[in-house]
C-alpha cells in the first residue's frame, strides 16, 4: 500500500470526506510520528518551491526549451507590417498552447511544484506577447501597447489559474495588475521622474497612491484566501501567500519610504511605530512577509541615526528576528490569547490547535 501524501489529504478535503480541521490534525499527527513536529508548538507557514531535484532537472529542461523557442521565433516581431502582428500573435498562441499541454501533465497529472511555476511564467510571457500583437495591430503608442499587453496577460492568467490552480500564478496576476495600472496612467503623459516616486507619497503624480491602493486591494484578496482556508491545507492558502508577497512590499514600502525620506525626529518615531504595527499585524495573521518588508527600513534608520553604533543595532535586530523565527508560534499564541475579540479573529489560522500532544 502506498503512503498517503499531502495531496491525497487535500483531495479528501476537496471531496468533502473530511474537514480542513480534521485534515490539519491528521497532517500534524503524521509529522509528529515522523519527528518533524517534535519541537514545533504551532502551525507553520507553508511554502514550497520544489519537492526534489528531479523537479529542478525538469525546470532546467523547460527553460532550455523555452529559450530555444524564443531564439527561433524571437521575443517579438517588428511591428512595421501586418505580417509582424500576425506572426507575433501566432507564436504567442503556439507558446500558450504548448504550455497548457505541458501543464496538463506536470501540474494536473504529476502534481509537480517547480515545473508548474515555470510553466505559469512561460504562459504569462505568451499571453503578454499576444497582447503586444493586439496593441501593435491597433496602432497604439508604447504606453497603450504595454497597457493592452499586461491587461491581456492578467485576464488570461486568471483563466489559467482557474483551470490549473497554481498558487504562484497569483503573484503573476498581481504583478500584471500593477503594470497595467501604471501603464494606463502613463497613457496621459504622466511618467515617474524617479523610481522612488512609485513609493513616495510626497512625490508628484499618482504612482505612490496607486501603489498603496493596489497593495491594500491585494491584501484584502490575500486575507480572503487565508480566511477561506485557515488551516492552510488547500492551495488557497498558498495562493494567499504569493499575494502577501506582492501586497506587503507595496504597502510597507510606500509608508516606510515616505517617512524615512522626511528625516525629522517625529517621522523617524512614526516609522518605528509603523514597523512595529506591521510586525504585530504579521503575527496576528500569521504571515511573515510584512515583517520582512519592514526590516530593511529599520536597518537603514539605525545606520542613519546611530552612525558609529549602527552595527550594534543591526546585531540586536538580527537576534530579534532569530528569536521571532524560533518562537513565532508561542509568541503568536500568547498575543492572540491576550487580544480582545474582533471580527474575523476566529477565522484566522488557529493558534492553539496543534500542540506537541496533537
Amino acid at each position: 500500500m502506498s503512503d498517503i501524501t499531502r495531496d491525497d489529504v487535500r483531495a479528501a478535503v476537496g471531496a468533502g470526506m473530511m474537514s480542513e480541521a480534521q485534515a490539519a490534525s491528521l497532517i500534524a499527527l503524521a509529522q509528529s510520528r515522523s519527528g518533524v513536529r517534535q519541537h514545533m508548538s504551532g502551525l507553520d507557514e507553508p511554502f514550497e518551491l520544489f519537492r526534489g531535484f528531479n523537479e529542478i532537472f525538469i525546470v532546467v529542461g523547460l527553460v532550455i526549451l523555452f529559450a530555444g523557442w524564443l531564439g527561433l521565433t524571437g521575443f517579438s516581431i517588428a511591428a512595421t507590417s501586418s505580417s509582424g502582428y500576425l506572426l507575433t500573435g501566432l507564436y504567442a498562441f503556439i507558446c500558450m498552447g504548448v504550455t497548457i499541454g505541458l501543464a496538463r501533465y506536470f501540474t494536473l497529472t504529476r502534481r509537480m511544484v517547480a515545473p508548474s511555476i515555470a510553466l505559469s511564467v512561460f504562459f504569462a510571457q505568451g499571453a503578454g506577447q499576444l497582447g503586444m500583437a493586439i496593441g501593435w495591430a491597433i496602432g497604439g503608442q508604447l504606453p497603450m501597447t504595454i497597457t493592452i499587453a499586461s491587461a491581456t496577460a492578467v485576464l488570461l492568467l486568471c483563466v489559467y489559474y482557474l483551470y490549473f490552480r497554481v498558487p504562484f500564478t497569483m503573484a503573476l496576476i498581481a504583478g500584471g495588475t500593477f503594470l497595467t495600472a501604471f501603464a494606463a496612467v502613463t497613457i496621459g503623459g504622466t511618467f515617474p521622474q524617479d523610481p522612488n516616486e512609485i513609493f513616495l507619497l510626497t512625490a508628484e503624480g499618482p504612482f505612490a497612491i496607486l501603489t498603496m491602493v493596489l497593495g491594500l486591494v491585494g491584501l484584502a484578496v490575500a486575507l480572503r484566501f487565508d480566511i477561506s482556508d485557515p488551516h492552510r491545507i488547500t492551495r488557497r492558502a498558498a495562493s494567499g501567500f504569493w499575494l502577501h508577497v506582492i501586497a506587503a512590499p507595496a504597502i510597507v514600502n510606500t509608508v516606510a519610504l515616505t517617512l524615512f525620506t522626511v528625516g525629522t525626529l517625529s517621522a523617524q518615531l512614526l516609522l518605528v511605530g509603523f514597523v512595529n504595527a506591521m510586525a504585530i499585524f504579521a503575527i496576528v495573521i500569521d504571515r511573515r512577509s510584512f515583517l520582512v518588508s519592514g526590516v530593511g527600513y529599520i536597518v537603514a534608520l539605525s545606520i542613519t541615526v546611530m552612525e558609529d553604533q549602527a552595527f550594534i543595532a543591526v546585531l540586536l535586530l538580527g537576534l530579534v528576528l532569530i528569536f521571532l523565527g524560533a518562537k513565532w508560534e508561542a509568541i503568536r499564541r500568547g498575543l492572540m490569547n491576550r487580544m480582545p475579540g474582533f471580527p474575523g479573529k476566529t477565522r484566522l489560522p488557529p493558534w492553539e490547535l496543534m500542540t506537541e500532544n496533537t
